[in-house]
């Protein structure tokens, strides 16, 4: 339909001759696919540590979502997309600088090329309901390419070893069909201590794939080249790839590195600094539980499911934070990751965390909904200190899915009832 309105309005031939060209639909800038950038750019910015910045009309501006290296996006309209792009400059103030000047040397303001109401009525009018009709006649055939796919009839997907869009994922390879018993936390090592306001964007990014990461190492090393890479989102079906994004975007801040964006962390007890996914494998190999410490407002943004499941591939067992944000707070429970509230007044700072923390979470086949969760801080030097933190888990369902180690464990075994 975008096609066709803009075709009918007589629009398409000068969007394209400005470099507008129409590529993709519904997600495509929204979840980062808006493809690489020019090789000579990127070259620019990492040799110059340059902060650039994007304008789209779409629906989102996280950091780093439209590409990794493009740390500041700005939502405006499709007018003034094109206008800022005309003028190639962020800081051009648009109401009394020119966009740029005709061939006679005249400045063109944004005033001198911004449309009439009525040129816009004309506009829109020529869009139909017809058109609608036509378009979602057709909508289930698919273009030839879809159409060549070839699948097999079998009740069950049969899944393909070697693709690196979709894989079995592992959430239910230990599951047994009675619940066991809810476990305490013993001896976790915390992952990521994190500020406010950290999105699910900053936990789970949904844009591109830096080939220096450990999802562009996975991806490299099961040969696909960088321009195939896609995006997170695009390849949210594969594990192996969003376990390796958790926690990896660039814009992201672990106070146990200061100084240092992107998925880093400290190792403990031998202090060596990794990738976040590559500490938590290592973690997994000795055995030992992760927790993540986090400020107010803890996964704001996106109802991401990945910014759940990705931690809970990763060893993540409980979450502690001064607040949560109300869907990813209930997406944790339903991957068995259990989210607890630092008492009132009492902090990660107030506290004097560093990370090198052990925590132990005791007691939890009493847990009730909103009960006090103690907690116990062994610092470094082996001193410990207790805290008294509030379960949010807030409702009996709630509990029931925690109790089953997730919704997708609860759902399954009432399948198998």
């Amino acid at each position: 339909m975008v096609s066709d309105y803009l075709a009918v309005a007589q629009l398409t031939s000068y969007l394209d001759e400005l470099g507008f060209n129409l590529v993709g639909y519904g997600c495509t800038t929204c979840i980062g696919n808006s493809g690489p950038l020019k090789d000579e750019i990127e070259s620019a910015i990492k040799a110059g540590d340059l902060t650039v910045g994007a304008v789209l009309s779409g629906n989102r501006n996280f950091e780093g979502r439209i590409h990794p290296l493009i740390k500041t996006n700005w939502l405006a309209s499709p007018p003034l997309v094109v206008a800022y792009a005309l003028a190639g400059n962020m800081k051009i103030n648009l109401q009394t600088e020119p966009l740029g000047h005709d061939r006679q040397g005249q400045p063109v303001y944004l005033k001198d090329i911004w449309p009439s109401p009525e040129e816009i009525a004309t506009a829109v009018q020529q869009v139909t309901s017809d058109m609608f009709h036509k378009e979602y006649a057709e909508v289930f055939d698919g273009t030839p390419e879809w159409q060549e796919i070839k699948v097999s009839e079998a009740a069950t997907y049969d899944w393909d070893e070697g693709s690196t869009y979709i894989r079995l994922s592992p959430f239910f390879d230990d599951m047994e069909k009675e619940p066991k018993p809810v476990q305490d936390i013993r001896g976790a090592r915390v992952l990521a201590m994190l500020g406010d306001s950290v999105t699910t964007d900053h936990i789970s990014p949904a844009g591109s794939i830096k080939a220096e990461s450990p999802a562009g190492r996975y991806l490299l090393s099961h040969g696909v080249e960088r321009t195939d890479f896609n995006s997170y989102g695009s390849r949210r079906g594969n594990h192996e790839v969003m376990m390796r994004g958790t926690f990896a975007n660039i814009r992201i801040r672990n106070e146990m590195v200061p100084g240092v964006e992107g998925g880093y962390t400290r190792h403990y007890p031998s202090g060596e600094q990794l990738a976040i996914y590559d500490a938590a494998m290592k973690y997994q190999a000795e055995g030992v539980p992760l927790a993540v410490i986090a400020g107010l407002e803890y996964g704001s943004g996106s109802s991401r499911d990945w910014a759940a499941k990705g931690p809970r591939l990763q060893g993540v067992r409980v979450v502690i934070a001064e607040s949560f944000e109300r869907i990813h707070r209930s997406n944790l429970i339903g991957m068995g990751i259990l989210p607890l509230e630092f008492p009132q007044g009492v902090t990660r700072k107030s506290l004097g965390l560093t990370g090198e923390e052990r925590i132990d979470v005791e007691n939890l086949q009493a847990l009730t909904p909103g009960c006090s969760v103690k907690v116990t801080l062994t610092r470094a030097d082996g001193s410990k200190e207790e805290l008294d933190t509030r379960c949010r888990i807030d409702t009996g369902n709630e509990l029931t899915y925690y109790r089953n180690d997730g919704i997708l464990h609860y759902v399954i075994r009432n399948m198998l009832d």
